[in-house]
């Protein structure tokens, strides 16, 4: 009996499909189902989509599956109609977004595959590189020149060991992060200790075998928006909406798994922090984890990579609205810190802003919550965009 029900509604689905295909464009409905099952998308998923793709009026309809662009216009109408309809909570719209932007990022994440490279010899000029030397650490260095015969890096270096260090003949593995694309490794032997272009250099062989080894796991856009930066305690919920303002940062760049800040003074990584901005008019926090931190001496600056913890399915896309464009272009550059109703700041607000001017600091104890030593002073965003 429960095979016959379960025929029958594949039978009727399929009527439905079909007998629908007839009357609004032949067998290309029939494909365009096919494409959406193909995509990961529910049927009913798929016949939302089908109607976003009448409402654009495009000729052919499948090339939502395929095409950013068109992906793109069906989103867009997609904001536009939850936004007009006011229900920006609504569950069920949500998700379906949620569900369009992860196929929108599979799409983008999938093109970074073909300008992938296979060897050593395609690494750009400048590039940033990694450098581990078996017992003694891990270097940064930079590709100065690269021909086909050999690399020219700058001479790796490393706090903790001494300059003096003898090259030419040492073994070395090579990392390196390719931007929109991944993370490769390979094994290579200096050659020789030179200079090049004035800077003190070595020259490396090429690699026999490059591995492409960590890819993207989120897209992300660049930014440069005044934000908040606060320490946060393990216990505190995530992503929770602060009412007294935080240190003051700049947020660099941002995707649905993090984002990165850059700060006056030295950073550590390690710590459990948030990051408050403005975002189309709405207040958003991220709540995540400095996983490494990048410090540039002649600015006296910190730039902090967070990864953030699962963010609410609202606050992802919203970001990811911004990510790919579909915000509307009336967002105020405005800090997000405001008292909610009923509320006052609390007595320590004005000193906590003082203190992000004038040098204020994230540290963290052994068991990852903050304590109040300082080790981050964070500049004025006003000066900082004056020095920048």
């Amino acid at each position: 009996m429960t095979i016959l029900v379960i025929a029958v509604i594949v039978l009727g689905l399929l009527f439905f499909v079909v007998s629908r295909s007839k009357k609004e464009g032949g067998a290309s409905w029939v494909q365009f189902f096919v494409k959406g099952r193909e995509a990961g998308f529910s049927f009913k998923e798929t016949e939302m989509l089908r109607h976003l793709a009448i409402q654009c009026n495009f000729e052919f309809p499948i090339t939502v599956f395929e095409s950013k662009s068109d992906l793109d216009k069906c989103i867009h109408s997609l904001v536009r109609s939850i936004k007009m309809s006011g229900e920006t909570e609504e569950r069920g719209a949500q998700d379906f977004l949620s569900k369009l932007y992860d196929y929108r990022k599979k799409i983008e994440i999938d093109k970074s595959t073909i300008n992938s490279i296979s060897n050593s010899r395609h690494i750009s000029e400048g590039q940033t590189l990694r450098v581990l030397v078996a017992g003694n650490g891990v270097f940064r260095s930079h590709v100065i020149k690269n021909t086909n015969e050999y690399m020219t890096i700058s001479r790796p270096v490393n706090k903790k060991n001494p300059s003096n260090m003898p090259w030419p003949g040492t073994q070395i593995s090579v990392y390196f992060w390719r931007a929109d694309d991944a993370g490769y490794v390979f094994d290579a032997e200096v050659l020789d200790e030179v200079y090049s272009l004035g800077y003190p250099a070595l020259k490396i062989t090429q690699g026999k075998s490059l591995f492409r080894t960590q890819k993207r796991k989120s897209v992300r856009t660049k930014l440069h928006k005044a934000a908040f930066l606060y320490p946060v305690p393990s216990h505190e919920p995530p992503h929770q909406i602060a009412i007294d303002p935080g240190l003051k940062c700049f947020l660099e760049d941002i995707s649905d798994t993090g984002c990165a800040v850059t700060v006056g003074g030295r950073a550590d990584s390690g710590i459990r922090v948030k990051v408050q901005f403005a975002l189309n008019n709405a207040a958003v926090c991220i709540t995540g984890t400095v996983r490494s931190t990048e410090f540039k001496e002649d600015a006296n600056r910190s730039t902090l990579h967070i990864e953030a913890e699962t963010l609410p399915i609202e606050i992802r896309n919203h970001i990811l609205g911004e990510v790919f464009g579909m915000m509307p272009e009336e967002d105020e550059d405005e800090l997000p810190f405001r008292v909610l109703d009923g509320e006052m700041p609390s007595p320590g607000a004005n000193s906590g802003s003082e203190n992000a001017k004038s040098g204020g600091g994230l540290t963290a104890d052994s068991d990852g919550d903050i304590s109040s030593n300082v080790t981050v002073s964070v500049a004025d965003p006003q000066s900082a965009a004056n020095d920048g």
